[in-house]
């Protein structure tokens, strides 16, 4: 007795869960990557893609026949060779279809597939037709011949094509996106006539490099007539690399004052455009255009028309701006990751894609031929059994008629093969009877014409390329068109400031006491006029323009900066300049100025020290502002001076008790920021009850007017000089009566 213990099968196999989740990952994503998301080299086409074209086929649904519903051609795709979704089955299919998809779509739809506003705006399958377009013929004309290897399908019960004999390299033609484990592909469409000459000249030299191949392949070639502007030297590239990206740009021409938008890059919406474009107009920051209109219609398929606010504006600049901000300014990501006739995916670069291709085709041809030569000399075959019983009529019937088993006997008789002879006996004889000898001879003639072409073509390397080389150009001749997508070399577009958006008006900046801003149009403003918040009142207002910026400086000495035109409107009470900036706690803003960037001005604190300092040292983005101008303890801002003149221009600085001192702006030294040097002297003792009310900058021809209360004291150029003095001294003091300045002002 056998008492050896044999292992209990439970119907289960254990194994770790981290193998087979690993295990299982991986098989699918080995499924993702070759048979859903990338396209074999050799057709061009993904699984989906091929099973619906060949379906359709099979329906009998080519470019000369009449539509079919399109959801009997799903129902047979996903019935028969592909079971998912009919949604993504039909999407696939719908793609296929848009001429704004495709550069050339192989199914032909009838009804609604979409619009390039919204591509999957498509009616559902039951309401559309479709069919094949002509171009189709050159991924199906070859297919009973041999040409492919067939596999069974999900079920066992029907075979498919493993792949379609493309005539072409469609891969290329149409271009393909998937996003598979791991990896992604992005094959951009090209023009069909400049892949021929590619792959002819490739044929004709194979020794040819990509740069050789770029003379024939200029760039991607998309379905609409928007703008290329890549670099010929980064399309190179690209192509070399089989890596890269392709920027796409929108047309338009001018209408009079208007601008017309007439394409758009691949696959950008225009509705998507104009509401692009409307949103900048409704926050303001596109005050060049007045108006857009959507003027696109079947003879037209896109046409934007903006309306600008005037004829001065500057065309080019302006859509410079919405290439930089919108979707009319695009860049395709360009990746040649593709399934090689070795069944793994890779990167390619051109020349290796199209020999790879060119490797396939000639194997497609080879077994085409190799098909056909077999079929002609089966027929040959049987033609010279039928020969034989045509001469020997008589004797073959009678064998036929006498012999039980007529087939040995006429086997040996006539020394035939099976094959022959079953062709005979299956031959009506009434067929027979009429047939004449000069026509069996003639079509055996023809054969072996055929035959011997064949085999002259299939044992010559530089015939066989002939042949393709044909083939190609056939093709190229019949479904060949011209380039859509202009090739056009172009710097990348750059948006403009807001500050070159606006036009340039003259505005009034207006502070209040409370720290309020607004801005009034012109410089004619009564700034003290206007209304204000009860309790409050006008602290200082300085001239500018829409297009410039305003600085803002608080107690501490910092200075905060924004646009002008950014600013409310005079026609309302304003806004806190704290809710734009964050100033320190308990810190209040005492000045502001405004000017071009090189505009000088002295700042100034009110213990008599300052320096110069152009405009844009006050500017900058950060809300917490910039450290500006050092104060000492107790002291504030003056209100800042314009400089106009450094040669020639005198600083004037006066004080609360009438103390009054000019002198040249060159004394006194330029600093980005800092406390800067002595104006004026202010004895120690005095610094408490004495201080810097104003200071000014006066240019030969200009008056200073002196106010004190209500009054005002012009003095003109040659009266100042009563007054001046060496830096840092005392000055002169006013007249009495004038001793209790509060401001200054220079007209």
């Amino acid at each position: 007795m056998n008492d050896t213990v044999r292992p209990v099968f439970h119907g289960f196999e254990q194994i770790p869960l981290r193998e087979y989740a690993e295990r299982a990952y991986l098989d699918y994503s080995m499924y993702v990557v070759l048979d859903r998301a990338l396209p074999f080299l050799g057709d061009g086409l993904k699984p989906v893609q091929r099973r619906i074209v060949y379906s359709m086929s099979e329906l009998g649904l080519n470019a000369a026949s009449k539509p079919k519903k399109s959801a009997r051609t799903v129902g047979d795709v996903i019935g028969k060779y592909h079971p998912h979704g009919d949604s993504a089955c039909y999407e696939a299919m719908v793609l296929m279809a848009q001429p704004f998809s495709y550069r050339y779509p192989l199914v032909e739809g009838q009804g609604n597939f979409g619009s390039t506003d919204d591509p999957k705006s498509f009616a559902a399958m039951r309401y559309t037709e479709s069919k094949l377009t002509p171009i189709a013929e050159v991924l199906l004309g070859e297919l009973g011949q041999g040409t492919v290897d067939w596999t069974p399908n999900f079920d066992g019960t029907l075979e498919e094509p493993t792949w379609l004999p493309a005539r072409l390299p469609h891969l290329l033609l149409n271009g393909t996106t998937g996003i598979a484990v791991g990896m992604a592909t992005d094959v951009p469409p090209h023009n069909l006539n400049e892949v021929v000459s590619a792959c002819v000249r490739l044929l004709d030299d194979p020794d040819a490099t990509t740069r050789d191949l770029c003379e024939h392949v200029l760039g991607p070639d998309y379905p609409t007539a928007a703008e290329i502007i890549t670099p010929r030297s980064d399309l190179l590239a690209m192509y070399e690399s089989g890596l890269g990206s392709v920027r796409a740009r929108a047309t338009f021409v001018k209408d009079g004052a208007n601008i017309v938008i007439t394409a758009l890059p691949y696959q950008a919406s225009p509705g998507k455009v104009i509401e692009q474009i409307a949103t900048q107009m409704r926050a303001k920051k596109l005050p060049w255009l007045e108006d857009i209109r959507d003027e696109s219609d079947h003879a037209n398929p896109t046409r934007i028309v903006l309306i600008p606010r005037s004829n001065r504006i500057d065309a080019d600049q302006l859509m410079g701006h919405l290439f930089a901000t919108t979707d009319m300014e695009k860049s395709f990501r360009v990746n040649f990751n593709v399934i090689g006739l070795d069944g793994r995916p890779q990167v390619k670069g051109l020349k290796a894609l199209l020999s790879e291709w060119l490797s396939f085709r000639t194997d497609t041809v080879v077994r085409r031929l190799k098909h056909r030569l077999e079929k002609v000399e089966r027929r040959l075959h049987l033609l010279d059994g039928l020969l034989v019983a045509f001469l020997n009529l008589d004797e073959v019937i009678r064998i036929i008629r006498a012999e039980d088993e007529p087939r040995p006997v006429l086997m040996k008789r006539f020394d035939l093969s099976e094959e022959q002879t079953d062709y005979i006996l299956e031959t009506r004889l009434r067929q027979l009877a009429r047939l004449e000898e000069m026509k069996i001879r003639g079509e055996q003639a023809d054969l072996e014409m055929e035959r011997d072409r064949l085999i002259a073509t299939l044992d010559s390397k530089a015939k066989l390329k002939k042949l393709i080389k044909d083939e190609l150009l056939a093709d190229a001749k019949k479904f060949g068109d011209a380039r859509i997508s202009p090739l056009v070399a172009r710097g990348a577009a750059q948006a403009l400031s807001e500050t070159e958006l606006v036009a340039s008006e003259p505005m009034t900046v207006v502070l209040s006491e409370k720290g309020w801003v607004r801005a009034a149009k012109g410089h004619d403003i009564d700034a003290a006029g206007l209304n204000y918040r009860e309790g409050d009142e006008l602290l200082a207002a300085t001239k500018s323009r829409s297009t410039q910026q305003v600085a803002f400086l608080d107690s501490t000495g910092r200075s905060y900066s924004t646009v002008v035109h950014s600013l409310p409107s005079a026609r309302g009470n304003g806004e806190p300049l704290t809710g734009r900036f964050s100033p320190a706690p308990g810190a209040s803003f005492q000045a502001l100025a405004s000017g071009d960037n090189d505009t000088r001005f002295v700042l100034a604190s009110s213990h008599g020290y300052g320096f110069v300092t152009r405009f844009e040292n006050l500017t900058g983005r950060n809300k917490a502002g910039k450290a500006m101008l050092s104060l000492t303890p107790g002291a504030k801002v003056v209100q800042p001076a314009p400089v106009a003149d450094v040669e020639q221009d005198r600083i004037v600085v006066v004080t609360n008790v009438g103390h009054l001192l000019a002198f040249p702006v060159g004394e006194l030294p330029e600093l980005d920021k800092g406390k800067g040097n002595k104006l004026i002297d202010i004895p120690k003792a005095k610094l408490g009850t004495e201080r810097v009310v104003a200071v000014a900058v006066v240019s030969p021809g200009t008056t200073l007017s002196v106010k004190s209360g209500t009054r005002s004291m012009s003095l003109s150029w040659k009266d100042l000089d009563t007054y001046l003095g060496a830096r840092a001294s005392r000055g002169g003091l006013l007249p009495r009566g004038w001793q209790k300045v509060e401001a200054l002002a220079v007209e």
